[in-house]
């Protein structure tokens, strides 16, 4: 079939739910509780409208967009993810190849089944660490040091997870990290030879970033002694960009940037975290609105295609970034299916631009 099979994000994640395991697919897939917020993030999306203009020149249109003073081919990059080496073997390093050639920045995970330094290499410098405050921040702020010296300049401090949310379709696989093996897993992966004989070639996934001294990282340890002050402790010590992700609220919004840091994403984890929050995209005009214009505002959750993009923009962010349906692609196609995602992603954004009449992505912004 091969990566031509990929038309749409919909087509790779049809394709990675054959040829993944049920436990793998579960955890890149699901989202909190009865996965209902999953649901609104998507019928929000899908609800927005782009008013069509016509008989404009739009032959010419440019997807290039900047972040923080730098040029970026397109206006979406990656999410950090956790453990994309579970999608296939290599993810980690296929993402970073995607971000080198295309300018825009891999978000590099706390729990990256990569490690830090080999990840900002193969990105050719394009690359932000995203950082978990995790049990007395001990071993946060080490992680920090290394993320510095490692040449990162962009640190993103996730504040959505003071504890890890319930994904009952991961509990029911008895998913865990690092990976537990049983009679259940075994079978699981059996029937799926595609996957686990490349995986068990090149070993199963670790966490890369925890190979170091002094910190034994747990995934379930609770990460709620975070506050205003340890933001604060961190801003002092990072002298980079600083971005807070997880944000829904107008007014954390307007704190955060009154405490000094450089932009925010606005997310709700891809709704694997409170299942009851507010669909980002609703609340992306209010946050807009109340950190003013010209404020470094993000955007991620429920995305799905180029033109899920223009909806972002076109309510208030400068930046949007991509999550699982990359790895659906890898896990579909390896590094060809990523590569035809990100391509169908281009296109369906750039014809979307025609239908609308404009050539820029200030354009959007400004007739939104």
């Amino acid at each position: 079939m091969g990566a031509s099979a990929i038309h749409s994000a919909e087509d790779a994640r049809r394709l990675a739910r054959r040829r993944l395991p049920w436990m793998v697919f579960d955890y890149i897939d699901g989202a909190a509780g009865a996965e209902m917020g999953a649901g609104r993030n998507r019928s929000a999306l899908d609800a927005m409208i782009l008013r069509p203009r016509i008989l404009r020149d739009v032959s010419e249109r440019s997807l290039a967009s900047s972040l923080f003073d730098r040029p970026a081919k397109r206006p979406f990059g990656i999410a950090p993810m956790g453990m994309c080496n579970l999608s296939a073997p290599g993810a980690d390093l296929m993402l970073a190849r995607v971000a080198a050639r295309h300018e825009v920045p891999l978000g590099v995970s706390t729990v990256a089944s990569t490690a830090m330094e080999d990840l900002i290499v193969e990105a050719e410098g394009h690359a932000w660490f995203q950082l978990y405050f995790s049990g007395d921040g001990s071993g946060t702020f080490k992680l920090v040091d290394r993320a510095k010296a490692a040449g990162y300049e962009t640190l993103v401090l996730t504040v959505d997870v003071p504890e890890v949310g319930r994904r009952p379709r991961e509990l029911r696989h008895g998913f865990k990290m690092p990976f537990k093996m049983g009679p259940k897993q075994v079978m699981d992966f059996a029937l799926h030879p595609r996957w686990s004989l490349p995986v068990l070639l090149k070993g199963k996934p670790e966490m890369a970033n925890f190979r170091m001294d002094g910190y034994d990282f747990d995934r379930t340890e609770s990460r709620a002694k975070a506050t205003w002050e340890t933001l604060a402790r961190l801003r002092d010590q990072w002298t980079g960009n600083l971005v807070v992700k997880g944000v829904l609220d107008a007014d954390d919004a307007q704190r955060l940037k009154s405490a000094g840091v450089d932009a925010i994403q606005v997310s709700s984890h891809g709704a694997r975290q409170l299942e009851s929050a507010p669909a980002p995209i609703t609340v992306l005009p209010e946050i807009r609105k109340a950190v003013g214009p010209d404020f470094s505002l993000f955007y991620d959750s429920g995305l799905r295609s180029g033109e899920d993009v223009l909806k972002a923009l076109a309510n208030g962010a400068d930046f949007a970034f991509f999550g699982r349906i990359l790895q659906f692609a890898i896990a579909a196609e390896g590094e060809a299916g990523l590569e035809q995602l990100w391509s169908v992603l281009s296109e369906e954004m750039s014809i979307a631009m025609a239908q609308l009449g404009v050539t820029s992505l200030d354009e959007v912004r400004r007739n939104a």
